[in-house]
């Protein structure tokens, strides 16, 4: 099939995006209904394999040792492949304050769009269930493992209030959990006989503070105290604390954490204790922009009458940055909202079962489908966009 057939293919595209468009709607609404944390997306998880293997696709369910992790495949797997990713998990407290309910029902959607034309374009489409976005990252195991290798293109879109941009770029982040370790003593009857942990903690706050004015704008540094010690009459001996630093780049952003871990040898080495520390979550890597891809983007937007901006700075973190290492990946935002309400509060929470995110979720579904046609379609875009990535595009 040629481009001069894109037209066709896409008429036939909406044509499904309407088929099944009520049940992607009820689907996100009854996410947004009963919000599953991350790790814990069965019942969602569950719905959505059905509806893909209900319309021919082969489902592979655990997925890269994940149990609600999965892969859902159709067409043609000696040709070309796309991977549509999918996230469902919801926040605690907030439920679907990021709108996953949404835009992952808009991947399935256009999934199921495909179902019946795929084959036609000579290549594959693979729904791909990526769970817990907001808190390990799934993508990110799932990428160590390979399981994105060799894709012609990965995508999704993410949620947005009020704002429509070609591509996603995010901030590299690290998480570290420090213990410090000191010795119990009576705090008043003989504080000397105590090494106190958390003035260990207290300091290492203190230095990493310093350290800021000596980083790029861009980095960030945000920590909390997970255990302070027990009872006021006792020198803690234990105390705990986690940090997450981030960075536009991950080569600068191992120099940053570097030297935080800096401040923690020296906050141990002032207070007269000793500290250890170990990740706490997997490991985000910042988004490799993709120019060839994040164009074809804003070809779609323009087809499709959306307005868009150009990507802004980054300023949150994605396991879909890992993706990015291993095949052209973009994340595109799409307003489901008119509001610019931010992510994870209340008003955004509000908004993913109004009539708006309903309407964004059937844009949705067309502009992944339209990314997914021309990919197969079009070798050139293929190519290039492969380009970007050449030491895992294989």
């Amino acid at each position: 099939m040629s481009l001069m057939d894109y037209g066709q293919v896409c008429s036939r595209l909406d044509e499904g995006v309407e088929r099944f468009l009520g049940e992607a709607v009820a689907l996100s609404d009854w996410m947004a209904a009963n919000p599953e944390l991350s790790g814990e997306e069965f019942e969602a998880t569950d719905r959505i394999v059905a509806l893909l293997s209900r319309e021919g696709f082969s489902v592979e369910r655990p997925y890269g040792g994940l149990p609600t992790a999965f892969k859902a495949s159709r067409g043609d797997e000696d040709g070309p492949k796309v991977a549509i990713m999918v996230e469902c998990d919801a926040l605690p407290s907030l439920g679907h304050g990021c709108g996953h309910c949404v835009h992952g029902s808009m991947s399935v959607l256009a999934g199921l769009a495909l179902s019946e034309i795929v084959e036609s374009l000579g290549g594959a489409v693979h729904v791909v269930g990526t769970p817990a976005e907001e808190t390990d990252g799934a993508k990110c195991s799932m990428s160590e493992a390979g399981l994105f290798d060799g894709y012609d293109l990965a995508l999704m879109i993410h949620s947005s209030g009020g704002m429509n941009t070609t591509a996603f770029r995010s901030l590299a982040m690290d998480g570290y959990r420090f213990t410090f370790t000191g010795k119990a003593s009576h705090a008043a009857g003989a504080p000397w006989e105590g090494k106190n942990a958390l003035n260990g903690v207290q300091l290492m706050f203190h230095a990493v503070d310093m350290l800021r004015q000596h980083t790029i704008p861009e980095a960030r540094i945000h920590g909390v105290v997970d255990d302070g010690g027990k009872a006021p009459n006792i020198v803690p001996d234990r105390a705990v604390c986690r940090f997450e630093f981030r960075a536009p780049e991950r080569g600068y952003l191992d120099g940053l954490t570097s030297r935080c871990m800096d401040c923690a040898r020296g906050a141990a080495l002032a207070t007269g204790t000793e500290v250890s520390w170990e990740t706490f979550e997997s490991s985000f890597d910042d988004m490799i922009p993709n120019p060839p891809g994040e164009a074809m983007i804003g070809e779609i937007y323009d087809e499709l009458g959306v307005s868009f901006d150009p990507p802004a700075a980054p300023t949150g973190s994605t396991d879909v940055g890992n993706v990015s290492r291993r095949c052209p990946t973009l994340q595109p935002l799409l307003a489901i909202t008119p509001e610019r309400y931010a992510l994870h509060t209340v008003d955004f929470a509000d908004s993913v079962t109004k009539p708006e995110a309903h309407q964004a979720l059937a844009l949705g579904a067309r502009v992944i489908g339209r990314a997914v046609v021309k990919t197969l379609l079009d070798r050139d875009l293929a190519s290039a966009m492969k380009g970007i990535v050449p030491g895992r595009c294989v």
